[in-house]
């Protein structure tokens, strides 16, 4: 049973609002930032995850899958800090959302725990937000970006998915199926999200474009997973973000429809013949 992310709450934490802070020479100073890890037997990548990880971060979230290898552990040694969720459901885009309504901080980091983000990079996120974005996407086609991780096949299947959400919906993406984004606490009063798999990159993409909301894209290098084995199968996961695409643009179509045929737009109609 998928679940649904209600919208942000404003007043959790009274502490963290307007608490901005020194960050660096890039970025003189940012708001609280949440990075969501969601993580499932990630024990021996998390080392490399949280070296990365900049000081200046307001917390750390990590999303539990019900893990049996000392996660939890580990990550607690690391960043003794960590705020530890536990996930009741299954699926990345159910732990996604568990960790987002745990957070306390203005900004959303998604970050993966098999090592592939470098968080050195969530300066450049900030920043982007900071400077008016409302959701950073990072990108490993834009122009600075790079992958290790892809093979030719899910490339041209990440391309043409890319493609079809650019001309369905008006987006100018480069990259589509990338799980390190950035936006701020407040965007999810405008999306809602209610799947629970791989697919929840896709339907941030498209809600967010749906919103109106000012994306910016960040050029972003994924690595090779260092340890262990992805939960990732092209097939089975690309028809899962192909159904998020046709579902939401047959949704775009029907709101379209009811606004044309609107009974206070018809009352007026009718009045005016």
């Amino acid at each position: 049973m998928s679940s649904v992310l209600r919208p942000a709450s404003t007043g959790q934490d009274p502490t963290t609002a307007g608490a901005y802070r020194p960050v660096s020479s890039h970025l003189a100073i940012a708001p609280p930032v949440s990075v969501v890890i969601p993580a499932m037997n990630e024990a021996e990548n998390l080392p490399y995850v949280f070296k990365t990880l900049p000081g200046w971060i307001h917390e750390v979230i990590l999303v539990d899958g019900n893990s049996t290898d000392g996660t939890v552990e580990v990550a607690r040694e690391l960043w003794p800090e960590v705020k530890v969720v536990e996930q009741h459901g299954k699926g990345k885009g159910d732990a996604l959302i568990t960790g987002f309504e745990a957070v306390t901080g203005d900004i959303i980091v998604m970050v993966d725990a098999d090592g592939s983000a470098d968080g050195n990079e969530i300066v450049s996120y900030v920043s982007a937000l900071v400077s008016g974005a409302d959701f950073a996407k990072g990108s490993r086609f834009a122009n600075g970006g790079g992958t290790d991780d892809m093979t030719p096949i899910r490339k041209l299947g990440n391309w043409a998915l890319c493609t079809a959400v650019n001309r369905k919906f008006g987006a100018r993406y480069t990259d589509l199926c990338y799980g390190y984004n950035a936006f701020w606490r407040h965007c999810l009063d405008k999306i809602d999200l209610d799947c629970t798999g791989f697919e929840i990159e896709t339907l941030i993409n498209i809600r967010v474009v749906k919103a109106g909301l000012k994306v910016q894209e960040i050029p972003s290098h994924e690595y090779l997973r260092i340890h262990g084995t992805s939960n990732l199968r092209a097939v089975r996961d690309g028809l899962r973000v192909l159904k998020v695409i046709l579902k939401e643009r047959s949704n775009r179509r029907a709101l379209r429809r009811r606004e044309q045929h609107s009974p206070m737009l018809d009352s007026v109609r009718g009045e005016v013949s």
